[in-house]
C-alpha cells in the first residue's frame, strides 16, 4: 500500500471509529441522564467537567512531543516512548490528586467529592492511552486506536444498561466508566507493544530535557484552555453579562452552538495527527518535502472547510433545533458566527503542529499568551453589550489573531508562503451548494447535507477535470 493510500485509509478509519465512539458515548450519556434525573445528572456532569480541567493541565504537551521525537530519523523510539509514557502517568497522578484534594474546598455535595475520586481513575486511564497515539500515528496504524475505543465504549454502554436495569445507583455508573477506560487502555498497550517494547522508564536526565522542551507546549495548552473556557464563565456572571435578563440561560444558548464546534474540530486534529510524523521527520531532514506535505494538507483542509462553513451558516437553525430543540433557536446566530471560528481552528491545527515540528514552540507560547489576553479583554468589552453574540464574535477574532500569527511564524521560519489558490475553486462550488440547501431546507437535514455535498464534490470534480 502506498503512503498516500495508508494515510487515506487511516483517516477514514479514524473518522469512522471516532464517529462510532461519539455515538456510543451519546447513547450512554442519554441513558445516564434519564436514569439519574436532572439534579443527580448535574452532579455527574459537574464531576467530569471539574476533572477535565486538571486532566488538560497535566497534558504538558507530551503527546505532541512524543509524536515529533519518534518520527525523526535515527530516533531511539523505545527510550522516547517509555520515558514520556512514564512522565505522563506521573503528571496525571499528581494533577488528579490535586483535583481530589481541592474539590473538598468547594461547596459541593459529598456525592460530588467522592465521585471526583472515582472518576479520576477513568481520566488517568484514558489520558495514559492518549499519549500512546503518537506510536500509532508514526506507524500509520490508527485503526488500532479506533478498534480499542469502539470496544471500550461498547462495553461501557453495556455495563451502563445493566446498572440502570439493576438500579445500582449513582456510583455504580462510574464503575462502568472505569471498566470501559481500563479496556481501552489495555488494548492500546497491547497494540503499542507490537511496535515498541512498552514499559516504565526513569531516565531523569532525559526527563529534564523533555520538560525543558515541553514547557512552552504546556503553557500554550493552558493559555488555549483559558480562552476556550473563559467566555462561558463571563457569560454566567450577571455583573459582566449586563445585556442579559438571564445570564445562565445565555450560557445554555451559547453552549449548544459551542458543543457543535467542539464536535466538529476533531476531524482536523485527526488528519493533522496522521501527518504530524511526516512533518516532524522532514522539518529536520528535508524542508522541500516539509513544504510539499504542508501544502497538500492545507489544500485538503480548505476542501473541507468551505462547504462546512457555508453549510453551518445556512442550516444553523435546523441544526440547533435538532440538537437542543425549538427552545434553542437563539443559538442559531451564535453558530453562524462560530462557523468562521471552526474554519480557522481547522487551519490552526495544521499551523500549531507544524510549529512544534519546526521546534518553534517557545515562540508559539507567546502567541497563545497574546491570544488569551486579547480574548479576556475583548470578552470584557463585548459581552456586557452583546452577551452570547459578543462572546462568539470574540472567539472568532481570537482564533483569527492566533491563526494569522502562527502562519506568520511558519513563513518566517521556513521562508515559504503557502498557496491558498484552491479557494478560487472551492468558494464558487460552496456557494452553489449553499444556494441549493437554502432553497430546499424543508428536506430532511441529513439527506439535504448529503445532497449538498454531492453537488459540491460534483462541481469541484468538473472544475478540476476541465482545468487546462
Amino acid at each position: 500500500m502506498s503512503l498516500a493510500s495508508r494515510i487515506a485509509y487511516n483517516t477514514v478509519v479514524s473518522i469512522g471509529g471516532r464517529a462510532m465512539g461519539v455515538a456510543l458515548s451519546l447513547v450512554s450519556f442519554g441513558l445516564i441522564a434519564r436514569y439519574l434525573g436532572q439534579e443527580d445528572f448535574g452532579s455527574y456532569a459537574l464531576i467530569l467537567a471539574f476533572l477535565s480541567v486538571f486532566n488538560i493541565l497535566a497534558d504538558l504537551g507530551l503527546y505532541s512531543l512524543m509524536t515529533r521525537e519518534i518520527s525523526r530519523t535515527g530516533a531511539d523510539e523505545t527510550k522516547i516512548v517509555n520515558n514520556i509514557f512514564t512522565l505522563r502517568i506521573i503528571a496525571l497522578i499528581i494533577s488528579l490528586l490535586i483535583a481530589i484534594g481541592l474539590v473538598w474546598f468547594f461547596p459541593y455535595s459529598i456525592k460530588v467529592k467522592i465521585g471526583v475520586a472515582l472518576a479520576s481513575i477513568t481520566f488517568l486511564l484514558l489520558s495514559a492511552s492518549q499519549v500512546l497515539m503518537g506510536i500509532f500515528q508514526k506507524h500509520l496504524r490508527t485503526d488500532k486506536v479506533a478498534l480499542a475505543e469502539i470496544v471500550g465504549r461498547a462495553i461501557q454502554l453495556g455495563l451502563i444498561v445493566l446498572f440502570v436495569y439493576l438500579d445500582a445507583g449513582f456510583f455504580a455508573l462510574f464503575g462502568a466508566l472505569i471498566a470501559g477506560a481500563l479496556l481501552i487502555f489495555i488494548l492500546n498497550v497491547v497494540f503499542a507493544r507490537r511496535y515498541v517494547p512498552l514499559s516504565l522508564a526513569f531516565d531523569f536526565s532525559y526527563w529534564k530535557e523533555v520538560l525543558k522542551t515541553t514547557i512552552p507546549i504546556a503553557l500554550a495548552i493552558v493559555f488555549t484552555l483559558i480562552y476556550f473556557k473563559i467566555d462561558s464563565i463571563f457569560l454566567s456572571l450577571s455583573f459582566i453579562n449586563k445585556a442579559s435578563v438571564n445570564a445562565l440561560a445565555d450560557v445554555g444558548i451559547y453552549a449548544v452552538a459551542y458543543k457543535i464546534l467542539e464536535g466538529l474540530i476533531f476531524f482536523p486534529a485527526m488528519l493533522v495527527g496522521l501527518i504530524m510524523p511526516l512533518l516532524s521527520k522532514f522539518a529536520i531532514a528535508n524542508l522541500v518535502d516539509f513544504k510539499r506535505i504542508f501544502q497538500k494538507t492545507l489544500d485538503v483542509l480548505i476542501l473541507f472547510v468551505v462547504p462546512l462553513m457555508i453549510g453551518l451558516i445556512v442550516l444553523a437553525l435546523p441544526i440547533v433545533n435538532l440538537i437542543g430543540g425549538d427552545n434553542f433557536g437563539p443559538s442559531a446566530p451564535v453558530l453562524q458566527i462560530l462557523s468562521i471560528a471552526i474554519g480557522l481552528i481547522f487551519f490552526g491545527n495544521l499551523f500549531g503542529s507544524s510549529i512544534i515540528a519546526l521546534n518553534k514552540q517557545k515562540t508559539a507560547a507567546w502567541i497563545y499568551l497574546g491570544g488569551m489576553l486579547f480574548n479576556i479583554i475583548a470578552n470584557l468589552i463585548f459581552i456586557p453589550k452583546y452577551s452570547y453574540l459578543g462572546a462568539a464574535s470574540t472567539t472568532v477574532l481570537t482564533e483569527l489573531l492566533v491563526t494569522v500569527a502562527m502562519l506568520w511564524l511558519i513563513i518566517k521560519t521556513i521562508k515559504y508562503l503557502p498557496s491558498f489558490k484552491i479557494f478560487f475553486k472551492t468558494i464558487p462550488a460552496g456557494l452553489i451548494m449553499g444556494v441549493f440547501i437554502y432553497y430546499f431546507q424543508a428536506i430532511n437535514i441529513i439527506l439535504l447535507a448529503g445532497l449538498g455535498l454531492i453537488i459540491y464534490i460534483g462541481i469541484l470534480y468538473s472544475d478540476f477535470n476541465t482545468e487546462p
